[in-house]
């Protein structure tokens, strides 16, 4: 495919990266010559330096023969502007990141897609469901979900006095044979293992098991962990997530938030009629401990500063919350946050690059996760009835050492997969793989 980028910020670097090692034909606009300079270094890609709302820039990009032109700037008017104009010049569809909620709701008096955006991504709204998935799932450090909960995967952080500390893999699946599930990757010391019979688990280990609904509990259970109820929320910043974030949690659980911005305040106390609201600095632990932080469950950090975020869930970790969720803008920190304590972290600019991909990708893949400070990703592809997946056993596949296939989807039915399982046509297949297992994978599906 050739795919016009603009924007070359984490969102559209991200992007123009992953597709560019896919072989699609990837051109890239920004003001910025630094940036392009930067994703020129690491992929192979034409940069061009200017406005996406330029229409000689646009034409100068060749948008007239684009399959695909994605504006991910950080200006919404630009975003959806420049996707209209390259929709009229002749991109065969536009994707456009937005920050205005209104533009997606069903009774929107604009029909975006009469203007020419076929697709639009607002980040907010998916780190927000995310935030609360993970509030959902006490437990997990991460969790991804494929056709509904059939399959999930879920990242647990292994404790010193976890069960399963220093026992092999074989190990632990000859003690648990009546649990259905597969460890499809270790993440230790910045590196990604993907897992033989063999490798031993260690403390601190960021482990991702594939499972399937009944054995959620179970595996909780086999690594040393529960899902404990919340009903206590405390969230800090009254930003477009932590707003949505109430909305979608206060029906069931009590929450707090604190804004540090008075007219925010009142905004939020009008709008948010079943959360208690409280305009303060969430950095005084003083004001903290007033409100009650070591009772509350969870805490949720999501202002505008990263720093912020990630020094208060540390802050209340240490006075014994059970999970602290922290917003991290900055793709840099992610693999760092991973060490020092946090439980979850959300990055909206990665979770905007993954929609953006999934969209991309609908075929024989039908959706496509990142992970969090993790240089792997989760695949959903479905296997056609003349594909090589389908041949043969997938111990006689040849399949990369690179990736792993966790589990398969039939109709109604999921399983884990072992050696001798036969993959079929239409089963919905999901497999962890690293950077360079990709290519290999997408051969087996074609």
């Amino acid at each position: 495919m050739k795919i016009v980028i603009a924007g070359m910020g984490d969102v559209g670097y991200n992007l123009a990266k992953e597709l560019s090692n896919e072989s699609h034909d990837i051109i890239a606009i920004d003001n910025n010559p630094q940036r392009l300079a930067q994703i020129d270094s690491v992929a192979d890609i034409l940069t061009i330096k200017g406005s996406a709302t330029s229409l000689s820039i646009l034409k100068e990009a060749k948008v007239d023969k684009a399959d695909l032109f994605i504006a991910v700037t950080s200006s919404e008017d630009t975003n959806i502007s420049s996707a209209i104009f390259a929709k009229r010049i002749g991109s065969k569809k536009t994707i456009a990141r937005i920050a205005n909620e209104e533009y997606l709701a069903q009774d929107a008096e604009v029909n975006f897609k009469e203007l020419g955006i076929n697709f639009m991504i607002y980040p907010e709204e998916l780190a927000a469901q995310e935030t609360v998935n993970l509030i959902k799932r006490t437990a997990a450090t991460d969790l991804m979900e494929f056709e509904g909960g059939k399959l999930s995967v879920m990242g647990l952080r292994l404790d010193k006095t976890s069960p399963i500390v220093r026992k092999t893999l074989i190990e632990v699946a000859k003690e648990h044979p009546d649990i259905d599930f597969r460890i499809v990757a270790i993440y230790r010391n910045f590196r990604t293992i993907i897992p033989k019979g063999n490798d031993r688990f260690l403390p601190n280990d960021q482990v991702f098991v594939i499972t399937t609904p009944e054995g959620i509990d179970l595996i909780l259970k086999l690594v040393g962990k529960e899902n404990i109820k919340f009903d206590n929320i405390m969230i800090l910043g009254g930003s477009k997530i932590g707003r949505r974030v109430a909305v979608l949690l206060q029906n069931v659980m009590k929450i707090k938030l604190i804004e540090s911005n008075e007219e925010k305040t009142i905004s939020l106390a009008d709008d948010l009629h079943e959360t208690l609201v409280i305009h303060g600095d969430g950095r005084d632990i003083d004001l903290l401990a007033q409100e009650g932080i070591i009772d509350v469950d969870a805490f949720i950090s999501v202002t505008e500063d990263a720093e912020t975020n990630i020094i208060t869930c540390l802050m209340a970790k240490h006075l014994g919350v059970t999970k602290a969720i922290a917003l991290v803008d900055k793709t840099d920190y992610v693999p760092l946050t991973q060490t020092i304590g946090l439980d979850s972290l959300i990055n909206m600019k990665l979770i905007a690059a993954t929609n953006i991909l999934q969209y991309i990708r609908r075929g024989e893949v039908l959706s496509q996760t990142s992970i969090k400070g993790i240089e792997a990703q989760l695949f959903e592809y479905v296997a056609q009835s003349n594909s090589p997946i389908v041949k043969k056993p997938i111990k006689d596949l040849g399949f990369p050492k690179e990736a792993i296939i966790g589990g398969i989807i039939r109709g109604e039915e999921s399983f884990i997969a072992v050696g001798n399982s036969q993959i079929k046509p239409n089963d919905k297949v999901v497999i962890f793989s690293l950077p360079d297992g990709v290519k290999k994978i997408e051969k087996l599906f074609k």
